[in-house]
């Protein structure tokens, strides 16, 4: 059961798809607390969801904040990250019904889930105008269907999507990124995708390429498909002010970028400089802004990232001016006390992404003029919007791979989403394993985080660890920071055998990986959840937190501790599983439920095979083009003797067409 709630006069955010009508009882569960709601929780109680978030799958003991922010700083003391996921799911430890909360608000959300009170969850709204739904059922399964069902349909790419993406903040040339296609080549690695950062532009502007280092992106571009490789580029949010750019102008011509209070365009410093911010919340801005990708379009180009559509700001002019005047009567002192120092220290970072700026400029609206922090969540997946309706027109019938930094629900129906600028760690590599099922449950099914770590440098060890895991992941992108190591696949020679094994399984994996996506995403089937999902009278399986259901048969534990050579895995039931060194290198052993440690040394992988279930293999290929999905072996765990067949999708991967019945085929038996 759904219930919508109005709370005051909601701005419409076009997060959901269900026209419900608006309950005019109490609000069931939820008490009214001061300007916002409070739930009482037990002491066993499991609270899920928020998405791109800090911590792990519980995320009880702990306060957060649904204010999209450029947070480089990854880490469990953070408040927010990129993403507004408002979607909670309660699930209580006596098995009797679970609650999901979705505030659909576009504005900052406060949650003090059991830090102030452990046994208090507490949210709040910047104001009082928003909808408040509840969604109620039996199992945290169930509620979480019927979220999936309320905001609409998720985001399906191309297949060639699934293939490994390489992707660096530095690759500054042609040659770059042919001298990476090659490198992946000569090692016998496969490889879908090179993404360019902002380096292909000119002087970083949106929608123009640097001649000098890209003299025929178009031919590159041919080149690398022909060898199966799509190149995928960045395009941010700001738009340069430049008076000879011809998209700026038109921009600036027509109306489209937000204003600051006495109308003029408000204008904030990104990569290239000073720049202004298209009007995203406006159908007709987002309809111009999507038609420029035409110049990459036009090019050949399939596929494109968003990026610092938070939006980031670097420093308003205003600000900045306000701070050099600081600093310079400051210099004019012989020496600087504590206070002042640590002043000076504190204003520079606070030129980044400040609340002042946010709050000094407007979006023109439907709904009447509003001030950009009253929406500030919107913004991104407003832009992600804007290309994703482009690419309709542009590419008629042909799906466009887009993933977006920023998000907020109902931006899934229109792009993926990566985990944002994280960092080299194990911390890192265990957060992602814990993101994924919330951030699937807001319907990004479309995602991954930077496999190896954005910023600092990674390792040999936890680049292979990682990749252990990024290899289930729908997104799986290798991306790192200019200032960081060199981390492409090929780099690792030490282990790069182990390398080679595993990603040739993630290619062997995609029969049935391709086929679970697209359950999940026509069917509103989970991809990745929690134990506790399918065991929910299973207290043991409640509790684990590092391993997670892969589909309708599979489960993996990923080791993420550095040195390990093992890990303890619990199961549920009892299930078969395999020690995988790749495809056709494994040991196979059936156990029973329980808790085991299990040896894993780094060249191999945890995986397990539910009772009655089936998973089909093909042979490792190059890149998606070249996969052979008719010539396949099956995993099975059959414990009974009976057939476990399964039912798999198949397509080209290209059109749009994801319903017909003939991309359904039932293999294994």
């Amino acid at each position: 059961m759904i219930q919508r709630f109005v709370i005051g006069k909601p701005f419409p955010t076009e997060s959901v798809v269900l026209d419900l009508p608006a309950e005019t009882g109490p609000v069931p569960y939820l008490t009214p607390d001061g300007d916002g709601w409070q739930y009482v929780m037990q002491e066993k109680d499991i609270v899920y969801g928020l998405g791109e978030m800090p911590r792990g799958l519980n995320k009880r003991g702990w306060h957060y904040e649904t204010n999209n922010t450029d947070e480089s700083e990854h880490g469990e003391n953070r408040l927010s990250y990129y993403a507004a996921h408002n979607f909670l799911l309660i699930s209580p430890a006596d098995g009797s019904g679970c609650t999901g909360i979705f505030v659909d608000f576009p504005g900052k959300v406060s949650y003090d889930i059991g830090y102030t009170r452990h046994d208090t969850l507490r949210f709040a709204t910047a104001e009082p105008n928003y909808a408040l739904y509840l969604i109620t059922a039996p199992t945290a399964a169930e509620v979480a269907k019927e979220f999936r069902q309320l905001i609409g349909p998720s985001y399906i790419p191309p297949k060639w999507a699934f293939g490994l993406a390489q992707s660096r903040f530095g690759y500054k040339t042609e040659a770059d990124i042919r001298e990476v296609a090659a490198q992946y080549k000569a090692n016998g690695l496969p490889l879908d995708m090179i993404c360019m950062d902002i380096d292909y532009m000119q002087s970083y502007a949106d929608f123009t390429i640097d001649k000098a280092r890209f003299p025929d992106l178009g031919k590159l571009a041919a080149d690398l498909k022909a060898e199966g490789i799509r190149l995928v580029p960045i395009i941010d949010a700001g738009i340069r002010c430049d008076d000879n750019d011809p998209v700026c102008r038109e921009g600036l011509e027509k109306g489209y970028f937000c204003t600051k209070e006495d109308g003029t365009p408000f204008v904030a410093a990104v990569w290239p400089g000073r720049a202004y911010f298209t009007d995203f919340l406006r159908p007709e801005a987002r309809a111009w802004f999507g038609r420029q990708y035409k110049v990459l379009t036009d090019l050949g180009i399939e596929g494109f990232w968003n990026d610092m559509n938070e939006p980031a700001l670097f420093y308003s002019p205003e600000r900045l001016k306000a701070f050099f005047e600081n600093a310079a009567a400051l210099s004019r002192k012989d020496n600087l006390d504590q206070n002042d120092f640590f002043g000076l220290v504190r204003s520079v970072m606070s030129l980044m992404n400040a609340p002042e700026d946010y709050r000094s400029f407007y979006h023109d609206t439907a709904a009447g003029r509003v001030r950009h922090d009253r929406v500030h969540n919107l913004y991104g997946g407003c832009m992600t919007r804007a290309a994703g309706e482009a690419f309709q027109t542009l590419r008629p019938g042909q799906r466009t791979l887009l993933y977006c930094r920023s998000s907020i629900i109902g931006a899934h129906r229109w792009g993926g989403i990566w985990l944002g600028d994280n960092h080299s760690s194990w911390s890192q590599l265990l957060a992602n394993i814990q993101m994924m099922p919330a951030v699937q449950m807001c319907g990004f099914l479309y995602s991954g985080a930077d496999l190896c770590g954005f910023s600092e440098d990674t390792t040999p060890d936890l680049a292979l660890r990682w990749l252990e895991f990024g290899l289930f992941t729908p997104l799986m992108r290798n991306h790192a920071d200019a200032e960081s190591r060199d981390q492409e696949f090929y780099r690792f020679t030490d282990v790069l055998p182990a390398i080679r094994n595993m990603l040739d399984l993630r290619y062997a994996l995609l029969p049935y990986l391709y086929s679970e996506f697209m359950k999940a995403a026509l069917e509103d089937a989970p991809y990745f959840r929690p134990l506790a999902f399918d065991y929910p009278a299973d207290p043991d399986a409640r509790e684990v937190d590092d391993q997670l259901l892969l589909g309708e048969g599979l489960m993996v534990a990923p080791v993420h501790t550095q040195n390990a050579h093992g890990r303890t895995v619990y199961l549920p039931e009892a299930m078969k599983m395999l020690r995988l060194r790749s495809v056709s290198d494994y040991d196979e052993e059936v156990l029973p439920a329980g808790r085991h440690y299990l040896p894993c040394e780094l060249d191999e992988v945890l995986l397990f095979i539910r009772p009655g279930h089936t998973v089909p293999v093909a042979q490792p290929a190059a890149n998606t083009a070249q996969l052979n999905d008719t010539a396949l072996t099956f995993w099975r765990f059959a414990p009974d003797g009976q057939p476990a067949p399964y039912r798999m999708y198949t397509d080209d991967g290209v059109p749009t067409d994801h319903n017909k019945p003939e991309h359904w085929r039932i293999v294994g038996q």
